[in-house]
Formats: structure tokens, C-alpha cells, sequence
């Protein structure tokens, strides 16, 4: 037999709860105040990258090379999404405590925890509520790619989804991170701390361990910054994807072992450590899933799709030595030309970097060093360059299968437009700010919910 606070807690109705939620965040000043510092900042940003993505147009007009380079995913989309991604970074942690800090601040959450709903329950509705303070925020953003369209612009659907949802998953994080920051410290000022230690921190790493081989390599992927780069770059990763929905679930549950009062500080620790295992372990899971998508609609993440169909045949392994630094240039470009594509297309790649922890200067005396062996089989071929162009006829060479002929309609046309944005700067200083004050004047109106569970009996 289910105990009565089991049973109370089963029939207790999760809608008011998530009103209470939302109604709590929409009335504070937090959200709003981000939300008029983010017209100017997205504005701006979009309108000096339609300014320099006409500069550049009407440059390709005399050259189709030019032209074909011409990508709004990295022109426009990227750039304006990078002011929304600093502003997450610096102001949203302030949006997502306010779900659970007000309510430590002001001894509300004594009352809240006696109400008949698991922890679980709570803290699927505050992150429901981060959720909803995050697409209230992408407005400024959503409304920019509104008035690309307006203008002209060309939105390919895949890539710009797959950006979206990359600053998504990232605002999940970053509202977990908050939310686990707001249960464990008794005042939002501290849990802000704790936040942006978690986010201007992942900057720190990005310059500190970058680019070095070895423990720093793998300690800068899990950097928070990291994880957008793969979305920005039209990559849909499930190893990332699962990492971050792992990560996301995994500080909320951390939150909701600290949220309840009164639990004995030992009990918590224990709690938490079972916490963190599951969670890593299911991270080291998802790092080894190798499955990826290329949404680009330039397919830059992908060699021509004839030769991925010929290196689909190729199942043997594939050990790659590379005699680089890994902060020479040269690697950089073998990287995002070679590599990485060999990794997304073959079934076993092995990458190793021979530089290990020299540098550049240290390194360029030796003769082997810019050489990059291919082992294929048992079967060993060199070669200095970065492009695929000379390197996929080598691996052919080694699997003893003939290249294959090259594809027809596969160049990436480019989407040059000669346009002006300056005018949409109303739009962002004006027009949007006040309805943002319009809408946070409504906001404040008092809500009509219950949090209590029906009895039996009761009258509805």
C-alpha cells in the first residue's frame, strides 16, 4: 500500500505548479532587464554583419569564387547568435537563480517543499520555467533572423535549426549550472558567483588549455564555450547532444538532492557522489558514440559525396601520425580539412599527434617534422599536405581501390545580397523595447493558481 503522502503526491496537479513557476519568473525585473539589454547588443551585432556581409557581396560580384564562399550561416547567423551566447553567458545565470534563490531568500521554500510534490517534481519545473525565460529571451535574436528574411536573406533550414538548438541546449546548461549553484548557496549573490565561475571559467580554460595534447586537450572540450562550436560550424553531433542533455540532467539532480532543507549534510555528500558517477559514466557513454550529422548546406564538414561513398567500402583501420605542433597553423587546417572528416566518414580512425608537448620552434629543425604518415592495413604512405585533394588519393592508393569519379552539382552556389539593415535599428531600439515594457506591464498582473492537491471529497 502507497503511503498517504505518496498517494497525496501522485494526484497532485503539476500545472499550477509550473503557472506558479512562470508567473515567479516573468514577475521579477531580471528577466526583463536582460531582455532590454539585448536589443541594442543583438541589434548592433546584426546590423555590423549584414554590413560587412554586403561589403563582401558586392566584392563577389566580380569574382563567382568569391561568391561561392558566401555562407549567411557564417555571415550573419553566427555573429548576431554570438551577442545572445555572451549575454547568456554573463546575464542569464541572474534570470535562472531568481526560480530558486527568492525563494531561499525569503523562507518560501520551507512551504513549497510541504506541499505534496517530489523534489523531482520541483525541479522539473523550475528548469521548466528556465526553459520558458529562454525563449522569452531569444526574441531579440529570432526577430533578427525575421528581418534577415525580410531583407532577402537566404535562412537554409537545417543549419539554422541546428544553430538554434545548440544555443538552446546551452542556455539548458547554463540555467542547470544556476539552479544547482542557487540550491547549495543561501543567497543569490553567492550562487551568482558560483555560476560565473562555471562560465567565465570555461573562457579561462579556452586560452589556458587549447590546443595543448594530453590532459589539457581533453580538459578544454569540456569547456562550456566548446560545446557551440560543433552547432556553429553546422555539425549535429550525438555524442555532444547527449553529453549536454547528460550534463543538463545531471546538475538538476544534483539541485534537488541540495534543495530540501534539513537533510543531514552527509546524507547529501552521498547523494551527490552517486549523482556525479551516474552522470560521468553516462557522459564517458555518449563520448564514445561516433555518429554525426553534416547540416551545413556548403557540406564543409564532409568530402564530396563520391568519395564518402568510396571510403564507406574502406573498413580497415587507420592509424594517422601527425609530426605537427599542435599550435601550428598547418595542424589547424589538417584538422578541419583531413581529420576530421576522416573521423565522421571512417568506422576506425586513429589520430596521434607526434609534436606531443613541443612547440613549433622547438620542432621545425627536424626533418620529419610537417609529415603526416598514413597507416592503412599494414600499409604505410607520407605526405605534407592539408587537403583532401591529396590525401584521399593516397588513402585510395593504400586500400588498392581506384578513385572515384567526381560528382556533378555539388558546389555550393554562395548567397551574396547587397542589403542595408541600418534602418532595422528602430526595430531594436525602439520598437521591441517597448513592447518588451508593455508585455513586463502585463506581467505583473497577480496570478489565480492553487498548489494544493484535491482531496476526496473536496469541493472543486
Amino acid at each position: 500500500m502507497r503511503s498517504p503522502d505518496a498517494s497525496r503526491a501522485l494526484r497532485a496537479p503539476f500545472r499550477p505548479l509550473l503557472t506558479k513557476e512562470l508567473w515567479q519568473i516573468a514577475g521579477g525585473r531580471a528577466l526583463w532587464t536582460m531582455l532590454l539589454l539585448l536589443c541594442p547588443l543583438v541589434g548592433y551585432s546584426f546590423v555590423q554583419a549584414v554590413s560587412l556581409y554586403r561589403e563582401t557581396s558586392l566584392a563577389a560580384a566580380q569574382s563567382p569564387a568569391l561568391a561561392s564562399s558566401l555562407s549567411p550561416l557564417d555571415g550573419v547567423l553566427v555573429p548576431t547568435f554570438g551577442a545572445f551566447y555572451v549575454a547568456v553567458t554573463l546575464l542569464f545565470p541572474f534570470v535562472a537563480i531568481r526560480v530558486l534563490g527568492h525563494e531561499k531568500e525569503t523562507g518560501a521554500l520551507r512551504l513549497l517543499i510541504q506541499l505534496p510534490y517530489r523534489t523531482s517534481t520541483l525541479i522539473a519545473a523550475k528548469l521548466a520555467a528556465i526553459l520558458a525565460a529562454w525563449l522569452i529571451a531569444a526574441v531579440p535574436a529570432l526577430s533578427a533572423l525575421a528581418v534577415w528574411g525580410f531583407l532577402g536573406g537566404h535562412l537554409d533550414a537545417p543549419e539554422t535549426l541546428n544553430l538554434l538548438l545548440g544555443q538552446l541546449l546551452y542556455g539548458l546548461l547554463v540555467g542547470a549550472i544556476a539552479l544547482f549553484a542557487a540550491s547549495i548557496s543561501e543567497s543569490a549573490a553567492t550562487a551568482a558567483i558560483v555560476t560565473l565561475a562555471f562560465t567565465i571559467g570555461s573562457w579561462v580554460l579556452d586560452f589556458t588549455a587549447a590546443g595543448r595534447p594530453g590532459f589539457f586537450d581533453w580538459l578544454s572540450r569540456v569547456s562550456l564555450t566548446q560545446t557551440l562550436r560543433p552547432f556553429e560550424q553546422g555539425v549535429l553531433s550525438t555524442s555532444l547532444l547527449a553529453g549536454m542533455l547528460a550534463a543538463v540532467t545531471g546538475f538538476a539532480a544534483l539541485a534537488a538532492v541540495w534543495l530540501p532543507p534539513g537533510v543531514p549534510a552527509r546524507m547529501k555528500l552521498a547523494r551527490s557522489l552517486i549523482a556525479f558517477l551516474v552522470a560521468a559514466a553516462v557522459l564517458g557513454i555518449s563520448a564514445q558514440l561516433r555518429a554525426s550529422l553534416d547540416v551545413a548546406a556548403d557540406r564543409r564538414n564532409s568530402f564530396p559525396a563520391a568519395d564518402e561513398r568510396r571510403l564507406h567500402e574502406l573498413r580497415a583501420p587507420l592509424l594517422v601520425t601527425v609530426h605537427l605542433a599542435p599550435e601550428d597553423p598547418r595542424y589547424a587546417d589538417l584538422r578541419r580539412n583531413v581529420l576530421m572528416k576522416l573521423e565522421r566518414t571512417l568506422p576506425n580512425v586513429t589520430v596521434r599527434l607526434a609534436g606531443g608537448r613541443q612547440s613549433v620552434v622547438g620542432m621545425s629543425g627536424e626533418e620529419s617534422y610537417g609529415v603526416v604518415d598514413y597507416d592503412y592495413g599494414g600499409r604505410l604512405a607520407s605526405s605534407r599536405s592539408t587537403s583532401h585533394r591529396e590525401v584521399l588519393p593516397l588513402l585510395y592508393g593504400l586500400a588498392g581501390v581506384p578513385p572515384p569519379a567526381p560528382g556533378s552539382g555539388e558546389d555550393y552556389p554562395g548567397y551574396p545580397l547587397v542589403a542595408e539593415a541600418d534602418a532595422s535599428l528602430a526595430w531594436f531600439l525602439c520598437g521591441l523595447p517597448l513592447l518588451i515594457i508593455a508585455t513586463w506591464w502585463w506581467s505583473r498582473r497577480p496570478p489565480t493558481f492553487r498548489l494544493t492537491a484535491q482531496q476526496d471529497g473536496d469541493q472543486p
